[in-house]
């Protein structure tokens, strides 16, 4: 298929798809600071969709060359950090699955290690996949709103997570990994349908379905390991 012109118009229009991210945000916040958490997960929800969608249309419509002036991948980032790594942490602090002093201390290595590993210009490898736990704390936190489980276990996956942010194991972007595309970008359609129906729940205030429990957590966890496993398995690098 040919590319399209060059179209400044189109170009900028893409760069305002993704900030409109940013509103996604302030939505989400302020659902957060009023703990209406559903609605919070819809609209970062919406930012998710968003951030999956801009980088294929950036590339399809040629903007970084359009409009060399202009940096989509800064502005990504931007609002990345503010939806994935932000909103999250605040959600965990605001919703009482932690005492005070682990909210805090989880918060703390949640935004701290983020902002780290978002400076780090080696966090992607040759075959596109992030380089250490790539802070998708909203999917996360998202799950661990999902399975409600012991404070402990919230606060180990929080502390596991943040300490692979810097271990140099393959985390897959579902959507640049040309190894088993279809199946991971199928894992991740699967995680959203069942989050899907959890919001549903939670908008209509009935118990999330058992089995949407269980197809975040083994969907979650696939999108988590299978990274490390093709790793071990010298399939990417």
């Amino acid at each position: 298929m040919n590319r399209p012109a060059n179209n400044v118009v189109i170009a900028f229009a893409v760069h305002l798809f993704t900030a409109s991210g940013a509103f996604w945000a302030f939505l989400a916040l302020v659902a957060a600071a009023e703990q209406n958490f559903t609605t919070m997960w819809f609209w970062l929800g919406v930012a998710l969709v968003v951030d999956g969608v801009d980088g294929p249309l950036a590339r399809y419509f040629n903007v970084k060359s359009v409009l060399p002036n202009w940096s989509g991948e800064l502005l990504d980032c931007i609002i990345d950090y503010v939806t994935f790594v932000l909103i999250p942490a605040f959600a965990l602090y605001q919703s009482g699955f932690l005492a005070e002093i682990y909210s805090f201390i989880c918060a703390a290595l949640i935004v701290c290690t983020s902002a780290i590993y978002y400076a780090d210009t080696r966090m992607k490898s040759r075959d596109n996949c992030f380089i250490g736990f790539p802070v998708c704390w909203n999917m996360l936190i998202f799950t661990l709103f999902v399975m409600s489980p012991s404070w402990y276990v919230a606060f180990g996956a929080v502390i596991v997570s943040a300490a692979l942010t810097f271990a140099p194991i393959m985390f897959i972007h579902p959507v640049r990994v040309k190894l088993m595309r279809p199946l991971n970008l199928g894992v991740l359609a699967l995680w959203g349908v069942f989050g899907c129906v959890a919001l549903y729940a939670g908008y209509y205030g009935q118990d999330v379905p058992y089995f949407a429990i269980v197809g975040i957590t083994i969907t979650g966890l696939y999108l988590y390991c299978v990274g490390f496993v093709l790793q071990f398995l010298g399939k990417v690098a």
